[in-house]
This record gives structure tokens, sequence and C-alpha cells, in this order.
């Protein structure tokens, strides 16, 4: 039987974590990304234990393969040095089984990629628009043949184009009121052992230590939307360079740098939730579906938890299956605490709008569902899970009536072109359930 095929947009964190967690899963995958290139050039990310294990999951252990560096505290502190809070990595690594780490953003993309085989990977591939008018996606790209697809992960970023094709009401992004700076300096001599957040008046400025001794520095500032200084090294100085050391230290490193590596982006999220994280066979993750603030460092981590949980919930890729052979049956790997292969929960929501049986590591709301000893879901309908909704659901698995559709559920219909767009307010609540649509791919694809 053929394999199942996935198309995924955006070779970013999301986008990669998601391929290679289908392929693990049977599926032939092929990720379309529009830059020509993978990037050698970029800031760092923290990864906090939820998404270790949700790459743990899928045998990618991005501290063998990114590099990392463990700081032995990590803190708030004021302008004046003062600190506010401050955690020893040890007793984070005694709460959740293992400690956060920093990598090199270049760096962790490059071993996802490394992860894939080749032949997965089109970079310079621009998706224009997705049809899914007769029930299985077709993908529409600028110069390369259409690709039929069962499944289309749009992890096309904060800007996504298929958000904004697929929920075109949607009132867009919302500008937090901060723009952000960022880039990586050398400076192995400075022995800087603490990951630490500085506030101002209106102010931050973050320092993470890398593992090859450089440091990613982040700072941000209230000011409005587009606010540009011609040298932004110049202006990171005249904002922090009175501060504590060792950040003055810190910023005659970042004035030797090249401007341009020296990032700004204005800081944006979602404006609203969507109505669904699906549309057909179609799924979003990351910031695609739920852009967040980076205010606490989880925007990756959980862009990598949606691609991990939407493969689970998935049937295997080389099979004619319900979708009851889903999740991973390994035991857990030498790096996950005991108690998460014996502590189970009760299903737990996740961020991706579903839910899966998790290992109660955590105390916050949701509970990173990776560990290796994770049982299959519940067989088709998943009454248990918490973020369904049968009955409000259109038996033939179309879309229900949700606050930023283009029209009410009827015929199939084909996808605008991806520059489609308008925004009208939404008045709805409605949140049609993810597991619908693992249901209706398992249904549909064991029939082709």
């Amino acid at each position: 039987m053929p394999k199942r095929h996935a198309v995924v947009v955006g070779a970013g964190i999301g986008g990669l974590t998601a391929a290679i967690a289908l392929h693990r899963r049977g599926w032939h995958v092929t990720v379309c990304e529009r830059a020509p290139e993978a990037p050698t050039t970029g800031a760092g990310i923290g990864l906090a234990p939820n998404a270790l294990r949700a790459l743990d999951s899928i045998d990618v252990d991005a501290a063998h393969a990114a590099g990392s560096a463990v700081p032995t505290t990590m803190g708030l502190r004021r302008s004046d040095g003062q600190w506010l809070t401050r955690t020893d990595t040890a007793d984070m690594t005694a709460r959740y089984g293992m400690p956060p780490i920093a990598v090199p953003r270049p760096a962790l993309t490059a071993a996802l990629a490394a992860a894939l085989p080749p032949e997965a990977l089109r970079y310079g591939t621009t998706v224009t628009a997705v049809d899914d008018a007769a029930g299985r996606p077709t993908i529409r790209t600028a110069a390369a043949p259409d690709l039929p697809a069962d499944l289309v992960v749009a992890a096309d970023g904060i800007h996504s184009p298929l958000r904004r094709a697929y929920f075109p009401a949607h009132p867009g992004l919302h500008y937090i009121g901060e723009t952000a700076w960022r880039t990586i300096v050398d400076a192995p001599d400075l022995r800087i052992p603490a990951m630490s957040e500085t506030w101002g008046r209106g102010e931050r400025f973050g320092v993470t230590p890398l593992s090859d001794g450089r440091f990613y520095l982040y700072a941000t500032a209230v000011v409005p939307a587009g606010t540009r200084s011609a040298d932004h090294r110049a202006e990171l100085r005249q904002r922090f360079g009175s501060w504590h050391d060792p950040i003055p230290a810190l910023l005659d490193r970042v004035g030797r740098l090249d401007p341009a590596d020296v990032l700004q982006n204005d800081l944006y999220d979602l404006a609203a939730p969507l109505p669904r994280m699906h549309h057909g066979r179609i799924a979003w993750l990351g910031d695609a579906a739920h852009a967040m603030a980076p205010n606490l460092g989880q925007g990756g981590c959980q862009a990598i938890e949606d691609a991990v949980v939407l493969a689970h919930l998935l049937p295997a890729g080389d099979s004619g299956d319900s979708g009851d052979s889903a999740g991973s049956t390994r035991p857990p790997s030498p790096r996950t605490p005991p108690h998460a292969a014996t502590a189970p929960t009760p299903y737990a929501s996740t961020p991706a709008g579903s839910a899966v049986w998790a290992p109660s590591v955590t105390r916050s709301r949701w509970r990173p569902a990776t560990s290796r000893s994770v049982p299959p879901p519940p067989a088709w309908p998943c009454a248990e899970w918490t973020t369904c909704s049968t009955a409000s659901a259109s038996p033939d698995n179309r879309d229900p009536p949700g606050s930023f559709d283009k029209a009410p559920p009827g015929p199939a219909r084909p996808a605008p072109h991806l520059a489609a767009s308008s925004h009208r307010p939404s008045t709805s609540s409605t949140r049609p359930d993810l597991c619908l649509m693992m249901h209706g791919i398992s249904k549909r694809t064991h029939s082709e």
C-alpha cells in the first residue's frame, strides 16, 4: 500500500519537527520552503524541558546535535543589578527531569533538517495556494508541479499566508507594544554563568549563554510600531549602556558586529484565537496557529509540541489502520525521568487543540505529551478528548460554522489564492475538534 503523503509548508523549527515526526510514523513527507536555502545566521532559542522531551520522543537529541549550554542559575534582575528572583538550574532539573538549554537557531534548524531524507526538503519553493475542493488537498507552487497530499501542515509562520487564506475575516496580528533586538556575540572571557533578564522602565535586556562561549542577547523597548534607528548598535548602547555589569561589556562586543547581525523585529501575537486549528486536511501549528509574545520563551517550544502531538494523533503513514496505532510504544529514553513512565494523568488539553495521555511532570495547565511510553489515543470517536464537540461538527467532516469562516458549511470549495485577505470582527466562539480531522484522514485514506 502506498504511503500517505504530507506536505509541510515552512521549514522553520515547527515545520521541520512535524516533518520528522511524520517521517518517523511512516509518512512520505515533502517540506516546501520559500527561502532559497537553510538559514546560516540568526539568534538563539531556549528549549525548555517540554520541548526537549518532545524532541526526544522522535529521536532528536537537540543538545547533542546543536550543542547547548546549561546555565547555573536563571532569574530576573533590576537595571542596577539587584536580583528580583533567581532559580538554581539544579532545582529545575529535579522538578522537571532535565534542565532547559539554549542553542543557536541555525544549528538547531540544521540538526532538524539533517534528520530528514535530503529529497524531502524543497528550498526555493513558494506555496501559492492549497486547493482542497476535491477533499484531498493539492498544493500549488510558484514553479514546481502541483503536489497532491493526504495532509497539509501549515507551519508558515506568524504572517501565515495559509491562515489568511482560510480565515480571511480573522483580525490578524496584534502589536503588543514592544520592539525587540536580537544578536549573538563572542565573549568566552566574560564567563557569565547565569541566564538573566533585566527589567527597566519599559525596557528589558536578556543574556543567555551558549555552548561555544557565545551569548544570545535580546533587548526590548516599548515604542510605536515601525520605530527604527539608523544604527541598532548605537541604539542599544544608548538605552542599556548604563545598566549593570556585564551588559556594558556585552554591548562593547555588539559594537564590533556588522550592523546586519543585529536583528530588530516588532513583536506581535494573534489578535484573537483561531476558531479551530484545522480545515479539512490542513492543520496549522506554531506561530501560524497561535503566535504568542516571547515573554514566556515558549513560542518555539509550543511549535515543537504541536508537531509531535499532531503526528502522534495521526495514523501511521504506511498502514491502512484507523488510527489505533498512533503514538509511540517504545520504552522511555534514559533522559526521561522514571516517573514520566509510571505516573499517568487523565487526558490533558494541549495547545494543538487536542488531548493525549500525558505523564504528570509539571504543574502547568497542560502537560507535554511526549513520553515514549505514551499509549495510543482511544478508538474513534474520541469521546474522552477534552476538546471534542462532535455534536456540532458536520458528519462529512466539512467545517462547521466558525467565527472566521469564509462561508457556512456547504459544497466543498477551492481555497482562494493565498494573497486573499479581509478582516471582520468575530462574535462566535465555535471551536470544532481536531480529532474529526484525524478521523477523516484515516477513514478516507484507508478507502482510497
